[in-house]
């Protein structure tokens, strides 16, 4: 079995479980993973790669991903979201929609983000959370993020609002709501959060768990749809696979690769025109 299942995670289960609740489910004897984590608390789309589908992980980690984020103002737990009851901060200031719209703006484009000390960042091959529930200070170091769109779509009561958020992967959607309240001179809690697209795969596609067959399973090659495409012949795939270099000239990127209509892979073309796979699909 090779492809993606679109799982409509639920909330209050991490990722981990989900994937073995859809092996156990399916019977699912190959390597299977999920294609970029949600944290526990957060429901809507999970991508799982079944085979050599997972040979994409790096391919899909960087997608973009959109979510539906509910951030509270007043206060601030420890973890950023409802995983920890522990309010490290609170602010009698709460902004006002207009205060809110006005700042949004700035957040979009590239920018630097530090991902929260409560995450599943690895640093120096341990795990960020578990070095704060020690009470170590982890040297997260900061990374370069995109927003890409970062809208209010719904104000919910005095104090909570209802954002929608387009982003490269490795965002942080926590701290983009923990620094969205320091620029309105508040402090504020993630209390809801739900995927609604990963790369191509989106929320009315996704299947709850209990309800996927085996059918729905999605082939490899829609994960490659938008990236510029090679086609080879057969022989040219093989002398490939044997060490000797292939040139094609006036193509210079990432390219995914086919032959006789399957995805064989994905190669990288730099200037010296020589075709070098980076991951081979087959």
């Amino acid at each position: 079995m090779n492809g993606f299942f679109n799982i409509l995670k639920p909330a209050n289960i991490s990722s981990a479980k989900a994937v073995y609740l859809l092996k156990k489910k399916l019977n699912i004897k190959d390597k299977i993973g999920h294609m970029g984590t949600l944290d526990p608390l957060a429901s809507g789309v999970l991508v799982v790669g079944v085979g050599r589908a997972n040979r994409l992980f790096d391919v899909m980690l960087k997608k973009r991903k959109t979510y539906l984020a509910e951030f509270t103002f007043g206060y601030e737990t420890a973890t950023l979201d409802l995983e920890s009851d522990e309010i490290v901060k609170k602010s009698e200031k709460i902004p006002s929609k207009n205060e809110i719209i006005e700042v949004l703006p700035s957040f979009l484009g590239k920018q630097q983000q530090t991902a929260p000390i409560f995450s599943a960042k690895s640093i120096g091959g341990v795990r960020a959370y578990k070095l704060a529930r020690q009470g170590k200070v982890a040297d997260i170091k900061a990374h370069e993020i995109e927003i890409f769109k970062f809208d209010l779509k719904e104000q919910k009561s005095n104090d909570t609002f209802v954002f929608e958020i387009e982003c490269s992967g490795g965002t942080y959607i926590r701290s983009l709501c923990q620094d969205l309240a320091k620029c309105v001179d508040s402090v504020a809690t993630m209390t809801n959060l739900k995927r609604t697209k990963c790369g191509d795969f989106e929320i009315f596609n996704s299947i709850e768990i209990e309800k996927v067959k085996e059918s729905d399973i999605v082939p490899v090659d829609f994960a490659l749809q938008h990236m510029e495409k090679i086609n080879l012949e057969p022989k040219i795939l093989k002398d490939i696979r044997d060490g000797k270099k292939i040139i094609l000239k006036n193509s210079i990127g990432i390219f995914a690769i086919f032959s006789e209509n399957k995805a064989m892979g994905i190669a990288e073309i730099g200037e010296d025109s020589i075709i070098k796979m980076k991951t081979w699909l087959v």
